[in-house]
This record gives C-alpha cells, structure tokens and sequence, in this order.
C-alpha cells in the first residue's frame, strides 16, 4: 500500500512532512516516523549475540529499521524495534512448540544431524513497544537498544473506537516495516511487523507477531494487547479447514482464534510541561 499526499493536503490539515530524507510527518503534536534498513549485518548480529546471551536468532532480522512515534511537547517517546522484541522473547522463554517427528527433518541442515529444539524457535515475543534513551546523536544503536520503565501505562476499560477508524478519511502517511521474519525452515511462518496509518483526525499503530506452525498451530499477538492461540486440531473441530494453506492472511485467522489474553491500557502523556 503506497500513499502519496501532496504537500499542500499535509499543510491543509496541519501536518508537514520529516526533513532531511527522514520517512514520515508531524501532525497534532506527534513525530512519526518509519525507518526501513537492511537486513542485520554479521559483526553486529555478534554484537546481539553478546547482549542476549544466545545464538539463535530468526532468519533475517531488520535491526536499524524501527517505528519512532514523539509526542512533541512532553517529549515523551515510544519506540518499536526488533532488538527488544528479541529481548523480551528471550525473557519469557516459552517452551518449543512441540512438532511432529517427520517435521523435524525440515530443521536439518544435514541428512543425519539430530535436532533438539530446546527453545523457543518460534520466536513469540509478549513485547510491545519500549522507550528510548538516546545517548547520544552519534550513537543510533546503543539508543534503541536501552529501555525504561518511566511511560505511564494505566489499566483501564476504554477500547479503541474501530467505528471512528472505518470512517472514510484520507490517509495522510502509511507504512509497514518488517522487525523480523523466520519461514521456520519452511514448516511455516514466524514474523513480526508494525504498521501505522496517519489520518487527519488520529493514527493507528499495530504490532502484530503473527505465527504458524504447519499442522500444528497458530498464535497471534497485537499491541492493543491481544493475544490468540489455537492448534489446527482445535480448528477443525470447529469446522474449520486444517490445512496450513488456507491460513496465509493473519487478519482473516485472527476472527477464528480464542482470545487467550486480553488487556487494554492507555499511555497518559504528562500536561505539565
């Protein structure tokens, strides 16, 4: 999905596009901003390796590409990246998800090398965004890499008004950036994007960890936060087909998943500065 806005559209609203080749605008007393890099280069994938204390990463890790949303005036900032998606995946630790004997062979790099997967090679994170600590403006890396606990995340019982966002509004800036991907040698699909819409009125951000296991199962976990599970077993006993190939679209299998979790809270930005 491409978006194109004139310049004078973005100034009829009161937005204004992000200088000096930045991706992204200011609207409302936001900064928002997309950054889409390469693919994690191999002397700072060491680095990672370092500070998680693991070798096991996804296949293609999109480490400089991140999601930059700033409310102006307080200065406050929430960051989406996938350093500390990895992070909070090595946190929870969940057990590997248990495949069948024949799927193992997939795993092999070798005809008659034997395979233990005594983690989590899904990589399911529970994050869902962190704040930044910006060292300083020469240092990139080391910022999205540092995280606080200072946002002021409040539980409540509000929900996001999806009848306000079908209204038909002009999308003043879109985009999806990639965190990280892993086809689980092709048994499936381990991917984790956010996206975020921009339109006169509001915007929308949705991190989304979507996975599935072929034959086997299907999670899915969105900031807002929800989380949904099943297995295809489960699935078809609900009438649903049980074939991996009907479920290549997250949106369309996130209205036949169980909701596992639910929890709704709201980021209360500080009006006294």
């Amino acid at each position: 999905m491409e978006v194109a806005v004139d310049e004078n559209e973005l100034k009829a609203v009161g937005a204004q596009p992000l200088t000096d080749g930045r991706q992204g605008l200011r609207i409302h007393g936001w900064e928002i901003e997309a950054r889409k890099r390469s693919i994690l280069n191999s002397s700072t994938l060491q680095q990672w390796e370092q500070k998680l204390g693991t070798s096991h990463f996804p296949e293609m890790i999109f480490g400089e590409s991140a999601l930059i949303l700033k409310h102006l005036n307080s200065g406050t900032s929430i960051h989406f990246n996938a350093f500390d998606a990895l992070a909070g995946w090595k946190q929870e630790g969940l057990p590997p998800v248990e495949v069948p004997a024949a799927a193992k062979w997939k795993f092999r790099s070798k005809p008659f090398q034997e395979v233990i997967l005594d983690y989590d090679y899904t990589f399911t994170t529970p994050y869902c965004g962190s704040e930044p600590i910006k060292i300083n403006a020469e240092d990139e890396t080391e910022a999205i890499t540092k995280v606080t606990g200072s946002l002021q995340w409040h539980d409540c019982e509000d929900r996001i008004d999806m009848v306000a966002l079908a209204v038909k509004e002009p999308i003043l800036f879109y985009d999806e950036i990639i965190l990280y991907e892993d086809e689980l040698a092709d048994n499936g699909i381990s991917l984790l994007t956010v996206k975020v819409r921009v339109m006169p009125s509001c915007w929308f951000l949705l991190l989304r960890f979507w996975l599935r296991v072929d034959g086997v199962l299907m999670r899915l976990r969105d900031t807002r936060i929800c989380w949904r599970e099943a297995t295809f077993e489960a699935l078809a006993a609900k009438g649903y087909p049980s074939d991996a190939s009907s479920y290549s679209d997250p949106s369309i299998i996130g209205q036949r998943l169980p909701i596992v979790m639910h929890k709704t809270q709201k980021l209360v930005i500080p009006d006294d500065l």
